[in-house]
């Protein structure tokens, strides 16, 4: 069952999106707020439009980094992370050849198949705790 918007704003940014690129988008917002739920540390999650893409922000706790949905260039639904962090890279490595990586900035899902529950919930965890993994580390 999807959530509801609390942002009429971020429901057109769906809404905009292709169908077939929609779905896949709204299957990653699912993952988000699933791994947020499933995660205390992480508190209550902010969906909010940065750059005209659906963005999840961790206000409450800052406990990690914004996550953006949103269309890839050439197509498909991209799950951005800040590209000065290591989340995407640290995915990449983890899951070597597995997805479509753009940089240090996204991951490019072709198809709704392309999404692996599994991998991107760890790829979503490590984005929404990444402050608090980096406090650690200091």
């Amino acid at each position: 069952m999807m959530r509801p918007f609390d942002n009429p704003a971020v429901a057109d940014a769906y809404d905009a999106l292709p169908p077939d690129v929609r779905d896949m988008a709204l299957t990653l917002r699912d993952l988000i707020l699933s791994v947020a739920w499933d995660t205390p540390q992480v508190g209550r999650i902010e969906e909010t439009l940065k750059w005209g893409q659906p963005s999840y922000l961790t206000s409450e706790t800052k406990s990690g980094s914004t996550l953006r949905i949103g269309m890839a260039k050439n197509g498909g639904a991209a799950l951005f992370a800040h590209c000065a962090t290591n989340i995407i890279s640290t995915y990449a490595n983890t899951f070597p050849e597995a997805d479509q990586i753009e940089g240090n900035r996204a991951v490019i899902f072709m198809r709704a198949q392309d999404i692996v529950p599994e991998r991107v919930r760890l790829l979503i965890y490590h984005g929404l705790t990444y402050h608090l993994k980096q406090a650690r580390a200091s």
